[in-house]
């Protein structure tokens, strides 16, 4: 199939006023309609509106917490063990959610998705498409995508209500350092197993860790797997800082609310940020810095960052309302679209499937007769996968 007559908003640095997108499930052709050749593709005239990538959301909980539903759709957080580094988030995820829906309206087509914050080692993250299948597995563009840990109140109200550990930001950092100790230990005693086997010196293999296998693809010399700190104060960021250096981790920091007031020592370290969600309220002490300016900060102190709703924590449809308050509080509107689709793709570590209309790359692609952070305005047209899935009525 080939879109004609658009004006194409890559966020690759190849835009055209008037162009032309061929692509079956991915991207096989971008180009200037003065360059288009028709070859026997079914055509889509795109009357001159304007194509975007497909939104990417980097940090949600889609499918988690399930719609209009009280426990009974509440499977985000395992809070009965502090570390549960071996949950994976596909087995909780309801793909028949409705806000699956919701996100596909508002031109989101790929979303990070996974486990709360009740826990200072939650569980895995997937990286999902929004439409395709009722069946999760068939929605996955990478499974895991990273690891959840989480730092300050989330776990010490979780836990304090029990008298259980952690209650403090120490506990819940300790917790964190022994079971990353133990996976590296368990990866050293695994790699020492398999250099010796077969020979005079051989042991016997350790015994089988769910936990610490969950973790032994964050020490990945060559691909590491990402671990995403949640992490709201000052002290907490750097305490993700902290055990992600002293670890040697590839690490996110997600909402990074007082990112804003530590940006100039935040970029000595020059982190990945997904910042947000930026609706909302100051709902509890570590919110107190909660300020629509600090993408606009951390933007100019240097620092790469994504914007993300925290479904259900923002509505995942508010998604470029979310951009928006962004440019409100001083973003440029080009750096505001690229923390909703290259710059996300590129924070998760998944820029060669989303983000951009580049050959190639999924085609994940929206319509829009106007400004896609205007609040009015909504989708035309949005494809997943080459897939036309929504239609505005």
């Amino acid at each position: 199939m080939v879109i004609t007559n658009v004006n194409i908003k890559s966020m690759s640095g190849n835009d055209y006023d008037s162009g032309f997108v061929r692509f079956e499930s991915t991207i096989t052709e971008v180009g200037d309609m003065r360059d288009y050749v028709q070859n026997g593709d079914e055509e889509l005239d795109g009357g001159g509106k304007t194509l975007y990538p497909g939104f990417v959301d980097a940090h949600c909980h889609l499918g988690m917490w399930s719609d209009a539903l009280t426990f009974e759709g509440d499977d985000g957080n395992e809070d009965t063990d502090p570390s549960t580094p071996h949950l994976r988030a596909i087995d909780s995820i309801n793909a028949m959610d409705r806000c699956f829906a919701d996100a596909v309206s508002a031109g989101v087509t790929c979303v990070c998705t996974g486990v709360g914050s009740a826990n200072p080692i939650g569980g895995s993250f997937a990286l999902i498409k929004t439409h395709g299948s009722k069946r999760v597995d068939k929605l996955i563009v990478k499974e895991p995508i990273a690891i959840k840990f989480a730092l300050g109140e989330n776990p010490k109200n979780t836990y304090n209500d029990r008298d259980e550990a952690p209650v403090t930001r120490m506990a819940t950092a300790a917790i964190i350092r022994e079971q990353l100790s133990k996976a590296l230990r368990y990866k050293e005693d695994l790699e020492e197993y398999e250099r010796l086997k077969g020979t005079d010196d051989e042991i016997s293999k350790p015994d089988f860790d769910a936990k610490c296998e969950a973790l032994i693809p964050l020490f990945d010399k060559e691909k590491p797997l990402k671990a995403h700190f949640h992490c709201h104060r000052a002290d907490d960021i750097f305490t993700a800082v902290r055990i992600s250096k002293e670890f040697k981790l590839d690490y996110v920091l997600i909402h990074c609310t007082d990112g804003g007031i530590i940006a100039d020592e935040l970029a000595e370290d020059a982190p990945a940020v997904v910042v947000g969600p930026l609706f909302g309220d100051r709902g509890k002490p570590e919110l107190a810095h909660h300020d629509i300016t600090t993408p606009r900060i951390l933007s100019e102190n240097g620092i790469k960052f994504a914007i993300c709703t925290d479904h259900p924590e923002t509505p995942i449809q508010y998604l470029p309302l979310t951009a928006a308050l962004a440019v409100r509080g001083g973003l440029s509107r080009e750096e505001a679209l690229r923390g909703i689709t290259i710059t996300a793709a590129e924070v998760l570590g998944a820029d060669d499937r989303v983000g951009s209309i580049e050959v190639g790359k999924d085609a994940d692609f929206s319509l829009f007769k106007g400004d896609p952070l205007d609040l009015i305005v909504t989708p035309e047209m949005v494809f997943v996968n080459g897939n036309l899935v929504y239609i505005k009525r």
